[in-house]
């Protein structure tokens, strides 16, 4: 029997749990980390928590390539009255063959919901430091929204009660969320408004 997408889910999440209770161990990792100056500044028990875990979930990710047990979940996302469901790969699994092909096929069921909810707000491209650990809104026009949408493969979405927020998406489902993997995979964030964005980080 193969696990599920839900099972696997679980699975990792008492997995994790174990780990901080201090039942899962790696002694290796003052090995891993190979820099002694480094290793006296971590508290190592806590670092021999995170890569047992990060051990056993890479277990995980071999095992739903294996037997191409998929990483999406399924989301509801509410803005004022209305809602969408929407497909997203959960922050601890990976995508397997056929994952990337459903999150496009989500994109324009997506962006007409972001149409529908957003007729009179403003909108705002961030654009993260990463040199400075801060996030700089930069206020765009619709059309200019327009060419970003165009360049991209998918699309994610989440809100808060006054603002909501569009990802525009391309490249490796894995790697699009890390600075480091552009231009060959990315992630534009969008937020709209009805004045200025909060100083919520996204």
């Amino acid at each position: 029997m193969t696990y599920s997408t839900n099972e696997l889910i679980q699975i990792l999440d008492l997995e994790l749990k174990e780990n901080w209770k201090g039942k899962r161990v790696v002694l290796s990792s003052a090995q891993r980390i190979n820099d002694p100056v480094v290793e006296k500044a971590l508290d190592m028990n806590q670092v021999n928590k995170v890569f047992a875990y990060r051990d056993f979930r890479s277990k995980i990710h071999e095992y739903q390539r294996d037997c191409g047990v998929s990483g999406i979940i399924w989301r509801t996302c509410t803005f004022g009255k209305q809602s969408i469901t929407y497909p997203e790969i959960h922050n601890q699994l990976v995508p397997v063959s056929g994952d990337k092909e459903i999150l496009v096929g989500a994109r324009t069921e997506i962006l007409d919901f972001w149409y529908q909810v957003t007729k009179d707000l403003k909108f705002w491209l961030v654009n993260n430091n990463f040199v400075n650990h801060q996030s700089h809104h930069q206020p765009i026009s619709f059309n200019y929204l327009q060419k970003l949408i165009q360049q991209t493969e998918w699309a994610e979405i989440d809100a808060a009660r006054t603002e909501i927020y569009l990802g525009l998406c391309w490249g490796i489902p894995q790697d699009h969320q890390y600075q480091w993997a552009k231009p060959k995979s990315g992630c534009d964030r969008i937020i709209a408004t009805v004045s200025k964005p909060s100083a919520i980080k996204i």
